[in-house]
This record gives structure tokens, C-alpha cells and sequence, in this order.
């Protein structure tokens, strides 16, 4: 199916690996020219070039830390007139017990998972609304549906981007600008298997434990191709998809049991 974004623009975070870079190379193999951000600027530029070269598509890159304001701000000039803004933190998350969780903890999490993406959107959208299209996706995580131990600062930060999202939609959707949550389960990049071997680490198992321990609870029976986010987020990202807004969608091969 022809998404009809082809020649759109896009701004897409994280995306040197992982489900950020599955995202772009999705995107990119529907025509759309992309700006693409990650810390590591040869990663980055490796990505970049591996798109360009398979796709044929513009890319630009903008490296640093989208925790930072200044970047931000670079982004929107590298690309002024974005249509598509795949918002991506991509900090690697680790389980700290409730009572641990230092003030300056709780704020980066809101700063990183909550302030950084409003921000984002708050500089699209204008221009989005005058175009009338805009499509935004943030990555969020299967568990913001049902709280893990552990996470209870993360879970705070991403529920706080869904309620503000939620909100902002029903002014923008009259104008064709969608917001829009993909919230994947295990899918096989390089950040799980990091988070699976902390895991064994921890519990004094092996990472072959952890991983039949892991897929036993999802029916789907295996870790998802990351490819598998890249092109749910590319159909959100689609004219088709205009009537798609407000949502929290759960990609993880059947763990969440939830109807809501």
C-alpha cells in the first residue's frame, strides 16, 4: 500500500539504532526526506549514509543530545517544515527501587521522557496546523499499561507525554495533525539484550535464563524484528491514517491481556 507521504519531511530522534533508525529506514523507503539525531555523530552518519544510499532519499543529521534545548532548536533549522516528527528519547532504562529514586532522578526522567517531546511538538505543530498534515509518534514502552516494579519513574514521565498528548489532539486534529503513542514490548535491539544481561547479572542467572524467562510470557514466542515498530510508526505517519489520534498502541506480541 502507497502510505501517500512520499516527498514529506521528517525529524526523527534517536534514530543511529535500534527502533529510532527502524523508524527512519521505514519512513525513508515510503520517499520521505529525513532529519535524523542521535548523540554519537559517527553512528549517526553511518546510519544516514546506509539510507541514503538504499533509499535515495535526502537525509540530514543533526548530532547531540536532545536533552538539550540548543538541539532542539538546531533540529528545527535543519529541517524548518517537518510533517512527520518520530519522538524518540532513547535513554536505556534501569529498575531502581522506589524509595531510591533521588529528586534529581525524578526530574530527568520528566525532563528526558515528558518536557523534551512537548517541547518537540510544540515547535512543530504550528506549522503542521497551517499545512494542515502533521503526523507525530512518540516511542513510549508496552509496560505504560501495566506498571513494572522498578520503573516507577519512567512510568511517571511517559504517562505524563500520554495525558498531554491526549489533550493536545483535540485541538489539532481538525487541522489533519495526529499525535499518536507506539508502545513496543521486546523487540530485538541492541538496548534489550544490554538490559536482559543487567537483569541476569542481577538475579546471579544466565542471559539464556533471562531470555526463555522473558519470551515463556509473550505468546507470540520471540523477540520482534525492529523493523516491525519502523513500519506500525511509518502507517501512523500515513495520509490514510488522519483518523488515528490520541492513542497508546501496544506492540509487544500479546503480553498486555488488558481490553483498554
Amino acid at each position: 500500500m502507497d502510505l501517500g507521504i512520499r516527498g514529506r519531511r521528517a525529524i526523527v530522534t534517536a534514530a543511529s539504532r535500534g527502533l529510532g533508525r527502524a523508524c527512519a529506514r521505514s519512513l525513508a523507503a515510503e520517499g520521505v526526506a529525513l532529519t535524523l539525531n542521535a548523540r554519537g555523530a559517527e553512528a549517526l552518519e553511518a546510519t544516514a549514509q546506509e539510507i541514503r544510499d538504499e533509499f535515495g532519499v535526502e537525509v540530514t543529521t543533526v548530532a547531540g543530545d536532545f536533552a538539550d534545548r540548543a538541539l532542539r532548536a538546531a533540529l528545527m533549522r535543519a529541517c524548518p517544515e517537518p510533517d512527520i516528527l518520530v519522538n524518540n528519547p532513547g535513554v536505556r532504562q534501569t529498575p531502581d527501587p522506589f524509595e531510591g529514586i533521588t529528586p534529581e532522578a525524578w526530574r530527568h526522567w520528566l525532563e528526558v521522557h515528558y518536557l523534551c517531546c512537548v517541547e518537540m511538538m510544540q515547535l512543530v505543530t504550528p506549522g503542521m496546523r497551517a499545512r494542515r498534515f502533521g503526523r507525530i509518534v512518540n516511542l513510549s514502552v508496552s509496560f505504560i499499561k501495566f506498571p513494572q516494579v522498578g520503573f516507577a519513574h519512567t512510568h511517571a514521565a511517559r504517562l505524563a507525554l500520554a495525558g498531554a498528548s491526549a489533550a493536545a489532539v483535540r485541538e489539532l486534529l481538525p487541522h489533519n495533525v495526529t499525535i499518536n503513542a507506539v508502545c513496543p514490548g521486546l523487540f530485538d535491539t541492541e538496548a534489550l539484550r544490554v538490559n536482559l544481561h543487567g537483569h541476569a547479572r542481577r538475579g546471579n542467572t544466565t542471559y539464556e535464563a533471562i531470555v526463555e524467562d522473558r519470551l515463556r510470557g509473550c505468546p507470540a514466542g520471540r523477540f520482534a524484528d525492529p523493523a516491525e515498530c519502523g513500519d506500525l510508526v511509518a502507517f501512523l505517519c500515513s495520509a490514510q491514517a488522519g483518523f488515528i489520534s490520541g492513542q497508546n498502541i501496544v506492540n509487544d506480541g500479546g503480553v498486555y491481556q488488558g481490553l483498554f
